[in-house]
Formats: structure tokens, C-alpha cells, sequence
């Protein structure tokens, strides 16, 4: 049994990327599935299906390559808040990733959200992981 969830999830899409697998296989939570639609929404996976079955559920997503170059679109994936070391940050002092070319996904008190969001709601959050 795994302790970090969220750890697991990155890992997982990592793993599947070096791959070059086309599709992964994930099981289901309610702060996974709003990360996978995050994914979706800023261009990062191909397209996401969750499927319910008797217990957890699952999610498949598709991962996106480059059509010529078979390159992802994802290049990093870091877990940034931890089990034992959870990283908060307040409404001004929202990470920028890559200077603004990459994404940090936070958990707020108003949901899962990109730290662009969350600067328009401001409020501050934790910090779950970089994207880029």
C-alpha cells in the first residue's frame, strides 16, 4: 500500500512518458480526477476517461506527443508538498513555474486549481506539483 497518492499518480504518468506508453492507467480519487482535468485543460494529456467500477474507479488518460518528433508534452512532473513536508503558500506568494511557461497545481480551500486561478481568486493553498 502506497502512502502518497498524489506522489504515486506523478509517478505513474512519469513512468508511462518514458514509456512512450500511449495510455495509463491510474486508480481513482477525487483530488486525482480534478489534477487529470487540470492536465486536460492546459494541453498537457491527450484526453481522460473514468471508468467506475465496484470499488475505486479508474482513470485512463492518453498521453500527448508531438505527431513527427514523438516528443511529450509533459517534460517534468515534481511532487513539490510531501507527507512529511507539506508546503503551503499565501495568495502573494504563488510559485511561478518556468516563468510562467510551466503549471503548479494547488489545493485550495476553493478546490484544485492552477496557481493563475488562484491568483484571480487570491487565495493561496497547497502546493501539489510543477508541470512542464
Amino acid at each position: 500500500m502506497f502512502t502518497d497518492p498524489v506522489a504515486d499518480y506523478l509517478t505513474r504518468i512519469r513512468n508511462a512518458v518514458m514509456a512512450k506508453h500511449r495510455i495509463v492507467e491510474i486508480p481513482a480519487s477525487g483530488l486525482k480526477k480534478e489534477m487529470t482535468k487540470i492536465l486536460f485543460e492546459k494541453g498537457y494529456i491527450l484526453s481522460y476517461k473514468f471508468e467506475d467500477d465496484d470499488k475505486q474507479g479508474i482513470i485512463k488518460i492518453a498521453l500527448k506527443y508531438h505527431p513527427r518528433t514523438k516528443v511529450s508534452a509533459i517534460k517534468h512532473l515534481e511532487r513539490i508538498s510531501t507527507p512529511g513536508l507539506r508546503k503551503y503558500v499565501g495568495a502573494e506568494e504563488l510559485p511561478r513555474v518556468l516563468n510562467g511557461l510551466g503549471i503548479s497545481i494547488l489545493s485550495t480551500s476553493r478546490g484544485v486549481m492552477t496557481e493563475k486561478e488562484a491568483k484571480g481568486l487570491n487565495v493561496g493553498g497547497e502546493v501539489l506539483c510543477y508541470v512542464y
